[in-house]
């Protein structure tokens, strides 16, 4: 299956999820759509939710090209919050039809990926273990993704600029220092 139709399988998905929740899309409802057979679809996905991944997956890496350093974390994030929303119908869709603890993992695996970057960037000169970082990025990405969670429940009614603003105000410099009280102790 070449990626154009994978790009043809998400535009489907996302097409049905505006007219009706994921528990009643079938995987014959894509690959009418798409004009391919079943087997097709099957080749490179196990099932709906594989599906729903993997354009979670894409729309995050689109959202986050090049947005990963330190000097414009908040930039990442502000675009994830920007594919999120653009998204809307579908990840509405897809938070109140699939697992919540899907969706958490999912999140909790991009926002920890894009913390550890800062990380490794603070912390390129300084004595600190593997395990320390990763507890960094673990602390703070449970808040990101909290927030993130929150927002979505509330229908992303809260203009994003103004959470990614309060969360830049709120972090300053925190990630810095947390490396810093690691080093001390």
């Amino acid at each position: 299956m070449s990626n154009r139709t994978k790009l043809d399988l998400e535009a489907a998905l996302k097409d049905c999820m505006l007219k009706k929740p994921f528990h009643k899309i079938t995987i014959q409802d894509l690959t009418d759509a798409c004009h391919i057979s079943r087997m097709s679809f099957y080749y490179h996905f196990k099932d709906l939710h594989d599906l729903v991944e993997w354009v979670c997956v894409e729309d995050a890496k689109q959202a986050l090209q090049n947005k990963k350093h330190s000097e414009n974390w908040q930039d990442g994030l502000l675009h994830v919050f920007e594919a999120v929303y653009e998204n809307k119908p579908f990840v509405m869709n897809a938070y109140y039809n699939i697992s919540r603890e899907q969706i958490e993992n999912f999140l909790f695996k991009l926002v920890h990926d894009l913390i550890m970057q800062v990380i490794e960037e603070k912390a390129k000169d300084v004595q600190i273990s593997e395990e320390q970082k990763n507890f960094i990025a673990n602390f703070y990405k449970y808040g990101f993704v909290g927030i993130m969670l929150d927002w979505i429940a509330d229908g992303m009614k809260e203009d994003y600029h103004l959470i990614v603003e309060d969360m830049r105000i709120a972090l300053k410099n925190t990630i810095t220092t947390s490396i810093q009280n690691f080093t001390k102790n």
